[in-house]
């Protein structure tokens, strides 16, 4: 039934639970996978950081960027080559949103995927609405299916 899997990582060790989850449900069914590391986009931040470093320190947020797509990147590697040990297809892909969900649902889109697995913190009450839930987020937006991995406990 489902033939191609979004899984977005954030690293977290939730995220790399709900990873593992998603490459074993591939396995079973012989579905690819395509992993995703979605990276804020500093040009889009309504504070305007990104602006007032470029003008005060240019080299400083290319640091910064660069960074974060490199532990991006090295996350997406190790995430792949636990697939390809396991014997399911993957590709890995860094996007760059205004916010992670936006990322998500465009590339379920584009790339024809037919089910996401994403992993939830579970936040609730007050905490929930000053952190937000990127999982909430795409459940909200996404026509396609969401399969939502939460920690027992």
């Amino acid at each position: 039934m489902f033939r191609h899997v979004l899984a977005p990582t954030d690293g977290s060790v939730l995220s790399e639970q709900a990873v593992k989850q998603a490459i074993l449900f591939a396995q079973e069914t012989g579905a690819k996978i395509t992993f995703l590391f979605a990276v804020d986009d500093p040009e889009t931040s309504i504070y305007g950081e990104a602006s007032l470093l470029r003008s005060q320190n240019p080299e400083l947020l290319a640091r910064r960027t660069d960074a974060v797509t490199k532990g991006g990147r090295d996350l997406l590697a190790n995430t792949c080559a636990a697939a390809q040990a396991a014997g399911v297809s993957s590709e890995a892909k860094l996007a760059m949103a205004n916010e992670p969900f936006e990322a998500i649902v465009s590339e379920a889109e584009a790339g024809g995927c037919d089910l996401i697995i994403m992993a939830s913190h579970g936040y609730r009450g007050v905490k929930s609405l000053i952190l937000g839930s990127q999982t909430q987020k795409v459940l909200t937006h996404s026509r396609i299916p969401v399969l939502v991995y939460r920690q027992g406990g």
